[in-house]
């Protein structure tokens, strides 16, 4: 995958890597930020707090990539409070967990001639729109979106599914729930199940 400006623009942009879960967006994220840093770029790195995966200060890939030296964030505004004016490069994984917020800060940001490296889940495991995302993804310069595997069907994985004692979880459960392999999988649209969820036809999605 190639990077949209190969740090060659004097001003700033916004990048984001969006999928499924396991799909390989953390990764993609700190891959970025190891070129930027070959570049001799500055690169400050940030998560939000609710996301204590592999620990607080550490973010990694499934695949066991990962990096120590993170910034943990509350909100929107804390990031921005925190950021280094020297930095050339700001990266953000899990941007799903922040506000609406997190979008005009990444705005401002690209605007002080920053580098802004964002990576997060497009859709929740009800197969909708999670969080800021559309809003993100109106506003970045450069759009990825990577794709999983399948584990039913083994086709490319644009949805995440949350399973509860292995079964699919249902449409009424909260949100957010941080978790990996043991409560979430890759499915495909046809694969991808959430009981419980209503169906809309076109002329009420219309008028909704």
């Amino acid at each position: 995958m190639n990077d949209l400006y190969h740090g060659h623009s004097p001003h700033g942009w916004v990048e984001l890597i969006c999928g499924s879960m396991f799909s390989g967006k953390t990764e993609e994220l700190l891959r970025r930020v190891r070129r930027a840093e070959i570049a001799r770029k500055k690169v400050q790195m940030f998560k939000p707090k609710i996301d204590n995966r592999y620990g607080l200060q550490r973010v990694a890939s499934h695949t066991g990539t990962a990096r120590e030296d993170v910034v943990i964030v509350d909100s929107a505004d804390d990031l921005l409070d925190k950021v280094d004016n020297d930095a050339d490069v700001i990266a953000i994984d899990e941007i799903q967990f922040f506000d609406w917020k997190i979008a005009d800060i990444c705005n401002i940001l690209a605007d002080r001639g920053k580098r802004v490296i964002v990576a997060g889940l497009d859709q929740d495991f009800r197969g909708d729109p999670f969080g800021p995302m559309p809003l993100m993804m109106a506003l970045a310069e450069q759009l990825d979106k990577l794709h999983a595997i399948c584990v039913c069907c083994g086709g490319p994985a644009s949805r995440t599914q949350r399973l509860i004692d292995g079964k699919p979880s249902q449409f009424d459960a909260p949100i957010i729930q941080v978790g990996g392999s043991e409560s979430y999988e890759a499915r495909c649209r046809m694969c991808h199940d959430v009981p419980g969820k209503p169906t809309m036809s076109t002329e009420q999605y219309a008028s909704a």
